[in-house]
């Protein structure tokens, strides 16, 4: 069956010297893989260099049921203009696109959480300098569309913030899978943030890599498998 779908980039492995598997999570379907044979003719309907991770781009796909569904034709929907090319921009994305492949296995059609992921990929190509909390506000806006907002009302001076249950407490959780002091304050001040305004936020590469451990630690309880990032040590290293 052919259809035409949506489709982000997420990472693409080689198979051999003709092919190579695509994974993208689409407007249509959600997650899905590609088998993609790579042209050698400029005149090709599909271009490999078009599938750098976190690429938009339209498919024509033939969806398979017994197995790789097979991409027929590719284009750009949204041309990049900075971002393969800004160091910065691409040592983000590329975390951000290996952070989505972990995370997004098994997720099925989600219109919401796709149109999310379009604009803070286009946010990211279009702003002038890569704002060094851009991947903390993307990670905790990420949760609410895949149902892991915490949830912050109630909070106290010298509250726990409960990793396991999402939300501040009084007393430290049995459980051990908590935070506190400043860590726990650090989660209030990046609700606050967004795009717009997160670069009014001042945070040390201390604090700002504190928050991120923090982060990921949730998403780790609620998504077995979302750790071991290889990207991640050079994410750190980014921002002063």
């Amino acid at each position: 069956m052919l259809k035409k779908t949506k489709a982000i980039v997420l990472f693409t492995l080689k198979y051999n010297d003709s092919s190579s598997i695509v994974h993208a999570f689409t407007e249509e379907d959600g997650r899905m893989s590609f088998w993609l044979r790579i042209p050698k003719s400029h005149k090709a309907k599909v271009k490999s260099v078009l599938f750098q991770p976190l690429s938009i781009l339209e498919l024509n796909i033939d969806v398979s049921k017994r197995g790789l569904n097979y991409i027929r034709e590719a284009q750009a929907v949204f041309p990049f203009s900075s971002l393969p090319f800004d160091p910065l921009k691409l040592s983000v994305a590329l975390f951000l696109a290996e952070y989505l492949s972990k995370v997004l296995r098994e997720e099925a059609q989600n219109l919401p959480l796709f149109a999310y992921l379009e604009n803070s990929i286009q946010w990211l190509d279009g702003a002038n300098e890569v704002p060094a909390n851009f991947h903390l506000v993307f990670l905790m806006r990420l949760s609410r569309f895949l149902g892991l907002y915490p949830n912050l009302d109630n909070y106290h001076e010298g509250d726990f913030f409960d990793l396991e249950n999402g939300c501040f407490v009084s007393l430290q959780p049995f459980h051990g899978q908590f935070v506190q002091g400043q860590q726990a304050k650090h989660i209030l001040t990046l609700m606050r943030m967004n795009y717009e305004t997160m670069h009014l936020f001042r945070m040390s590469r201390t604090d700002r890599n504190e928050i991120l451990d923090v982060l990921l630690k949730y998403y780790s309880i609620h998504i077995p498998g979302s750790a071991d990032l290889k990207s991640l040590p050079v994410l750190k290293e980014l921002f002063d």
